[in-house]
């Protein structure tokens, strides 16, 4: 958990005391904290990656089609974008909850 999230991370006696809105936006702020701390891991992995397939791999192509580092680094970026769209399928199941759970919390008051 980063730094800010451990923070802002209430005490049970503190959480209780908090409106549902409340809550709601705190955790929101704590879930994106997490996916801001892993979009950066993921991006610095993406560039030591690709600095390896530069020292491992020639630039050039010797025959026909592509390069084997060119289906290496097609290969790691469609891997890329797989974990992209599932992290932001994610965040759209994490807000749709939050929204029907703060629209049923609020029904009940």
């Amino acid at each position: 958990m980063t730094p800010a999230a451990q923070q802002s991370k209430p005490s049970k006696a503190a959480a209780s005391e908090q409106s549902p809105v409340e809550r709601t936006a705190e955790l929101s702020e704590q879930v994106l904290d997490q996916v801001k701390e892993s979009q950066e891991s993921a991006i610095e992995a993406v560039r030591r990656f690709m600095e390896s397939v530069d020292e491992a791999l020639p630039p050039h192509n010797e025959g026909p089609g592509p390069s084997r580092r060119q289906e290496v680094i097609d290969s790691a970026l469609e891997m890329s974008e797989k974990l992209v769209k599932t992290q932001y399928d994610f965040l759209t199941n994490v807000v749709r909850s939050a929204g029907e759970a703060l629209g049923a919390s609020s029904k009940k008051h």
